[in-house]
């Protein structure tokens, strides 16, 4: 039978700690849930199975992860030696290695994943602890190494001597396996100990008792081995993904003003010559092309942008700008907006479910919803999209190399042609033909002598102020 390698991810713990309704495992790190990145970086391993053991909020896990991993359930939490024994039915009688990780650590990765196989392998181990060096060890279980520097056990906190204690090198909770000889020795594992739990752990000292080789790599950084129990563990995993991200994206070629105050999901891409400002936030699957400015405390979500793209603190949902365009200072593009080449979106313009043609101008204080606008048309200011009726919504059209006039109100349903022009001031709630100006307003109207039919009291009080 060909050796597999096969991964179970420790999912199943409630997390009281995080005094929360949703379940731990799915807060997020930079964009995405903890299990999710565990999952995300044992992909790239390429393992021939995974399995997820999950408890509370088994449900969620499950929808989050789909069917990129199996799953188990542990009904009752007895223990991390309980919880790998639940994935028995799916693995025990596989021959090959099993990387065992916990879905709250989101900072561990593949290279680190790939390694400890490796390093498994390499020394011919029954089971290989991934350790680390830790600055301040307390809580954390150590690793003690005999005189060949293999392990000799691993000592919880609380059992410590005080030269143990003094022990820097610490179990990060992640392991590799013989497949085989986990599960035989899982079936020794006892749950007689303080806390009535059956302890992933003992299996090291049960293949240590049948003489077979332990062994423990140690892993460069510190930080992937950081798991996340409470709000203020989530805060210090998620600066050090931010970290992570925004120094990959310099040395990809981007410009970041200032990264201790930048942003950026871990799902973001952006291209080479691109600056982002401070206080900008990139979210989601944004993807930014190259040569863009994204300016301070811009928020884009699931955004696409083009080469050659300002944006001018403003925020863009789940929308495209193409090649060229600009919007703000404080344009908010709502989801399923698509802005032409060298389209022009200005300060404090609202844009929903439209697309906006080449080099159209939408200058400010606007607003358009469900509608299509050609190319080269000038928007002036003020102008609204009436979309609503109170029951739906209504599309409206206008064509190439129109002119609307500064508060217009363009009633939908409504076509504007190629061409035409909307006088300022007007409702239009009728189509506009080629070539034509629609005026929808009554003639202006001056009442002559009007100041003397004010009160006199405020005919004076005007007076005065005017002095």
């Amino acid at each position: 039978m060909m050796s597999g390698k096969y991964t179970i991810i420790l999912a199943a713990g409630k997390g009281t700690r995080m005094k929360s309704k949703l379940y731990k495992v799915l807060h997020e790190v930079a964009g995405k849930p903890m299990v999710d990145h565990v999952l995300s970086q044992v992909e790239l391993t390429h393992p021939d199975e995974v399995v997820t053991v999950v408890g509370h909020g088994a449900e969620a896990v499950e929808e989050t992860l789909g069917n990129r991993s199996e799953f188990v359930i542990q009904e009752e939490q007895l223990g991390t030696g309980h919880a790998v024994l639940q994935a028995e039915a799916l693995l025990g009688d596989k021959d090959g290695m099993t990387l065992i990780a916990n879905g709250d650590t989101p900072l561990l990765t593949a290279e680190t994943f790939e390694k400890l196989f490796a390093y498994h392998k390499d020394k011919g181990a029954k089971a290989t602890i991934l350790t680390a060096t830790a600055p301040d060890p307390t809580g954390y279980g150590r690793i003690i190494r005999n005189d060949l520097g293999t392990v000799q056990k691993i000592v919880e906190q609380k059992d410590t001597t005080h030269e143990e204690a003094a022990v820097n090198e610490i179990n990060t909770g992640v392991y590799c396996f013989d497949n085989k000889s986990l599960f035989s020795a899982l079936h020794e594992v006892t749950n007689d100990n303080a806390q009535g739990e059956y302890y992933l752990t003992d299996v090291i000292e049960i293949l240590k008792r049948r003489g077979d080789v332990v062994a423990a790599y140690r892993m460069k950084h510190f930080d992937e081995s950081m798991g996340v129990n409470d709000r203020v563990a989530l805060a210090a995993a998620t600066k050090v993904m931010q970290q992570r991200i925004n120094r990959t994206h310099m040395q990809n070629g981007v410009t970041l003003i200032d990264p201790e105050n930048t942003y950026i999901d871990v799902d973001v891409k952006i291209g080479a010559d691109t600056i982002v400002e401070p206080g900008v936030y990139l979210k989601g699957n944004t993807v930014i092309g190259e040569d863009c400015v994204i300016g301070a405390h811009s928020v884009l979500v699931d955004a696409t942008i083009e080469d050659q793209v300002t944006i001018t603190s403003s925020t863009i949902e789940h929308s495209i700008m193409h090649r060229g365009s600009n919007a703000g200072p404080n344009a908010h593009l709502r989801p399923n907006s698509n802005i032409g080449e060298e389209t022009h979106i200005g300060n404090f313009v609202e844009i929903k479910n439209a697309t906006i043609g080449d080099r159209t101008k939408v200058g400010h204080l606007t607003y358009v919803g469900d509608a299509t606008l050609g190319t080269d048309i000038n928007v002036g200011c003020g102008v609204v999209f009436v979309n609503y009726d109170g029951v739906q919504k209504w599309q409206s059209e206008v064509g190439d190399h129109s002119f609307i006039g500064s508060n217009a109100n363009i009633v939908a349903p409504v076509k504007i042609s190629d061409h035409s022009f909307v006088a300022a001031g007007s409702t239009i709630t009728a189509d506009v033909p080629f070539h034509a100006m629609a005026i929808a307003r009554e003639r202006q109207t001056n009442k002559l002598d009007f100041w003397n039919r004010l009160p006199l009291s405020k005919s004076d009080e005007w007076n005065e102020s005017s002095k």
